[in-house]
């Protein structure tokens, strides 16, 4: 499995070394949504699409639950989803009130298990006129070594879905 990238040149304003340099950018992969990983993830199991479908978006109402309630969700080898206020300083705490929070974001922390697959990470280079290929990975409970032969068995599943085309 490689993240691709492609070279492209930039105006840099600012910095030690400012003007035209050349850096890599990633390569995005067509978004997947929660059909296609349901359609994987049951051709990779016993249970068929409707049943995967119907945890994932129960999955996705467990979460908005938890998340809007204040509390941080974990999934597994995935990572952890925490919710977090953008608020206005105040100078006193009488002062600290509703009305001083901006907004509410998610901050994603990856688990341990993916942050060391991240560090793990190859590149390749690629020609920007060479359509990209769908890939995705499926999730398993909070096994590493499942993870890791899973996720081995989805790429020489995509690698095999790439030679029949």
């Amino acid at each position: 499995m490689a993240i691709q990238f492609v070279k492209v040149k930039r105006n840099i304003l600012f910095g030690d070394n400012p003007g035209e340099r050349y850096i890599a950018r990633i390569v995005r992969e067509q978004s997947v949504d929660l059909d296609y990983i349901a359609e994987q993830i049951a051709g990779a199991s016993t249970m068929s699409k409707a049943d995967v479908m119907g945890v994932l978006q129960q999955l996705q109402v467990e979460m908005s639950y938890h998340l809007l309630r204040g509390a941080s969700v974990r999934l597994g080898l995935l990572g952890t989803f925490t919710p977090n206020l953008r608020a206005k300083s105040q100078a006193d705490a009488e002062s600290v009130k509703a009305d001083t929070i901006k907004g509410l974001h998610i901050a994603f922390r990856p688990s341990p298990w993916l942050t060391s697959k991240i560090k793990g990470a190859r590149f390749n280079y690629v020609d920007t006129t060479i359509k990209s290929i769908v890939q995705s990975t499926n999730a398993s409970d909070g096994d590493p070594q499942m993870m890791d032969a899973l996720l081995d068995k989805r790429e020489r599943r995509a690698k095999k879905e790439l030679t029949e085309k």
